[in-house]
């Protein structure tokens, strides 16, 4: 009987390679993130003047408020530059993750 070859898989060494190179990938995948958890990305609105950290989980970590910027008469312009400063350190964390996760496994970024 003839021995049929799926595509180059027919033979047992093939195979095997592949399954390491798998391994291995997914080696370098929790070790990448792992590292992107463990990171902290910053970022400030208003010139400085709030600036919040997150971790890579993604959570804030820290909220920094200067004095200067606190005005009771006028709280709104406090929360904008919080929630500005808060969705660019989330933008920072994503932008990493994307940059790191493709390095490891190029063409599947989106997928994480």
């Amino acid at each position: 009987m003839a021995r049929q070859n799926f595509g180059g898989f027919g033979g047992g060494g093939n195979m095997q390679q592949l399954m390491r190179q798998a391994q291995k990938m997914q080696q370098q995948l929790q070790e990448t993130q792992e590292k992107l958890e463990s990171a902290e990305y910053e970022a400030s609105a208003g010139g400085g003047m709030v600036s919040v950290k997150v971790s890579g989980k993604p959570e804030v970590t820290a909220i920094s408020i200067n004095p200067q910027v606190v005005d009771p008469e006028d709280v709104e312009m406090l929360q904008d530059l919080i929630q500005a400063a808060v969705n660019e350190a989330l933008r920072k964390n994503d932008e990493a993750k994307e940059a790191a996760m493709s390095r490891v496994a190029p063409g599947m970024g989106g997928l994480f």
